[in-house]
């Protein structure tokens, strides 16, 4: 289980594609803390670390998890927001998250607020997820407040340093991200859908 407070961000080094999946090399200040079978989020995907050697360690993207997160659009030398799964003894600062992406989305504008970013996104609601007002929503491994919350879209706000210590710094109109909704909301949903 995640937070969503990113730790910090690591560079992909290299990709090796073996079959229909795709082992990612990154170069993270975290690399000597981690250990082989341990989980890490990376840009809100919960992968398992198969590799370690000097500062970069290896993650493995299946085919699924490649057709439904971001990750397969990445390439060597864009950066990535990580964070380590949070320990039994921790605060839990964001909301929590599973690292397991529901669909992407798309950034549709950034706007300079002189002292915080104001983000529009759009998702295709087919798919059936939801955000709320005031609610938490994961955008690419970030924990976030949702405002105008609309049936396909919603914005949130970004703090400078947030986007001094993500990969929000970097996003611009038009680029995908991954998006895992309120695990509380899609559980309320499903149990009323029941009720139908």
């Amino acid at each position: 289980m995640f937070t969503g407070i990113v730790e910090t961000t690591g560079r992909v080094t290299a990709i090796d594609a073996e079959g229909t999946n795709l082992t990612f090399h990154i170069d993270s200040p975290l690399t000597n803390e981690l250990k082989i079978d341990q989980s890490v989020s990376h840009n809100g995907v919960c992968l398992t670390v198969v590799g370690l050697s000097g500062d970069t360690y290896s993650v493995t993207a299946v085919d699924e998890t490649l057709k439904k997160t971001n990750l397969g659009h990445l390439a060597v030398g864009d950066m990535v927001n990580l964070e380590r799964c949070m320990p039994a003894n921790g605060r839990f600062d964001g909301h929590i998250v599973q690292g397991h992406v529901d669909q992407t989305g798309t950034c549709v504008s950034v706007q300079d607020l002189n002292g915080s970013w104001l983000y529009d996104f759009q998702y295709d609601p087919a798919v059936g997820n939801i955000t709320v007002e005031k609610g938490s929503i994961c955008i690419n491994g970030v924990s976030l407040t949702v405002f105008d919350s609309h049936d396909d879209g919603f914005r949130v706000t970004i703090i400078p340093y947030t986007y001094e210590h993500t990969t929000f710094r970097n996003l611009q109109p038009g680029d995908v991200v991954n998006l895992e909704f309120d695990v509380v909301g899609k559980y309320i949903k499903k149990m009323l859908a029941t009720y139908r």
